[in-house]
């Protein structure tokens, strides 16, 4: 895989993450910060960590393998592993700037 397919894919990867969310909260997992590394190897491979906002969150499963799923069907990945991390610790100071508008933190 070139280095432009590559960073096509992971362009294609983020898109796919804003469009999961966490069932109580109105902001997707990307720009609420919980992705913390997003690894794409040459032969398709993706590894990626995140987190949730809290560690005892009911909807950890549905969160992670809506993630898993979407993940996979993105053209190019061939693999999808979402590892759950809890280090660093989540706060809100990791939210994007938009992320924190919509919750009402600016």
């Amino acid at each position: 895989m070139t280095p432009e397919e590559k960073l096509k894919i992971e362009e294609k990867i983020v898109d796919v993450l804003k469009t999961v969310y966490d069932p109580e909260i109105p902001v997707d997992v990307y720009n609420l910060g919980l992705i913390y590394r997003i690894e794409l190897a040459d032969d398709g491979t993706l590894d990626v960590d995140m987190t949730l906002t809290a560690p005892n969150c009911p909807a950890a499963d549905f969160i992670m393998e809506d993630v898993r799923i979407k993940l996979a069907a993105v053209e190019g990945v061939t693999d999808a592993r979402v590892n759950l991390v809890f280090e660093p610790e989540w706060d809100k100071d990791m939210m994007s700037d938009e992320a924190k508008f919509e919750l009402g933190f600016l």
